[in-house]
């Protein structure tokens, strides 16, 4: 492949593996940073190939594609974490930085890692158990009570690679499934919860760490549509108590870059962690517009152990609106309405193929009545997605 462009001055070069939206949406702090990236992408018109010069093709679990973009590459991150660990073991032993590192991101990577880890530092978690067999989920199910939640050990995600089961024959054909008899399905009971909140941090080589506001996360079938920053009613103590857990799971767990911990919310105000991600994550894209530092700043920030950038909000709320697609695949005849109609939105698309419920793009907005704010938002996604025409 063709080297980089640098930029004039010695700035480094940060290489993605993948080129989906979280990489696009690195271009521009990228740009301000003097910051050159190449990214290693899935198709020529993937989204982040759209955006970013240095974009050559190759499938993340391609050996010689990942070595060929970490040769010019002075650290490397990743826009997804389903990278291999053979690959990831021969990018490591390159000597280019890797951030998050390998031993780190096994645990966004691996669901059952994940919950033995957490479990062994005492971070609140749903109960849990790992199963093979019919008796092994129907022991799990009486335990802690019916229905429960099975979910695949890697690779899913937006509800995929998961299942609320009301009996073990719910899960008759995931434990039929080859794999299963190595990994077994991770099982979960179904957490009361109120609502679904989310802490997100940063973490820096040097130790370094940042986190924004705690934030509430609205979910429909499975996709998030909807965040609010910060989560309303929350009080000072128990932001501060989900804000520690996120702290020290980034701690003890060594991670390099933005962090995602997806909680539940308890109705005597406890949360449980739900999901870590290792990477820049949807529940915080409202930072982009809405903060003084954005994740996707501060991640490249993180990763090339510069000092990291202020979390603090610009304004009392940021709504995010998730656009998903719809039925029409045009998109750019909707910016004149949205625009005109809400000068103060701030919409942001992805480049991708538009296909029912793909999330396509985020609207932002900002100020200081919520109720306003999710009303704007919610239209703005709306009309782009061609589910309102006024």
């Amino acid at each position: 492949m063709s080297k980089p462009v640098r930029s004039p001055g010695g700035f480094p070069v940060v290489g993605i593996i993948g080129g989906g939206q979280l990489a696009r949406m690195c271009a521009g702090p990228a740009a301000e940073l003097g910051l050159t990236l190449s990214v290693l992408a899935e198709a020529a018109d993937a989204s982040a190939a759209l955006v970013i010069p240095s974009a050559p093709v190759g499938q993340h679990t391609d050996l010689e594609a990942v070595l060929a973009l970490a040769e010019h590459c002075d650290v490397v991150t990743f826009d997804h974490e389903h990278v291999p660990a053979d690959i990831l073991a021969a990018l490591v032993a390159t000597g280019v930085p890797v951030h998050p590192r390998p031993e780190a991101l096994v645990f966004a990577q691996d669901k059952i890692a994940m919950r033995e880890r957490l479990t062994a530092l005492d971070v609140p978690c749903p109960a849990w158990a790992v199963a093979r067999t019919p008796a092994e989920v129907e022991a799990f199910g009486a335990e802690v009570g019916w229905p429960i939640i099975a979910k695949t050990p890697r690779g899913g995600y937006d509800g995929k690679g998961v299942l609320v089961a009301g009996s073990a024959g719910d899960l008759t054909q995931w434990l039929a499934h080859e794999g299963t008899a190595e990994t077994g399905l991770l099982l979960e009971e179904r957490v009361p919860f109120v609502r679904e909140l989310a802490a997100l941090v940063a973490r820096s080589p040097s130790g370094q760490a940042a986190a924004w506001p705690i934030v509430e996360t609205v979910q429909t079938d499975g996709i998030c549509t909807e965040v609010l920053a910060p989560a309303p009613a929350l009080t000072g103590g128990e932001a501060a108590a989900a804000t520690h857990i996120a702290l020290r799971i980034a701690g003890a767990l060594d991670v390099t870059g933005v962090l995602a911990v997806e909680l539940f919310e308890l109705a005597d105000g406890r949360v449980v962690v739900n999901e870590l991600a290792m990477r820049p994550h949807n529940s915080g894209h409202w930072s982009m517009d809405g903060a003084v530092t954005g994740q996707f700043e501060q991640h490249l920030r993180a990763v090339l152990d510069l000092p990291l950038g202020d979390p603090s909000p610009h304004e009392r709320w940021t709504v995010m609106a998730n656009v998903l697609g719809g039925e029409d695949e045009e998109l750019y005849s909707s910016y004149r309405h949205v625009m005109a109609r809400d000068p103060g939105a701030k919409v942001h698309l992805y480049g991708k193929g538009v296909r029912p419920g793909r999330k396509i793009g985020h609207v932002n907005v900002s100020g200081d009545d919520l109720a306003s704010l999710r009303e704007r938002a919610g239209h703005a996604a709306a009309y782009i997605q061609g589910k309102v025409r006024e």
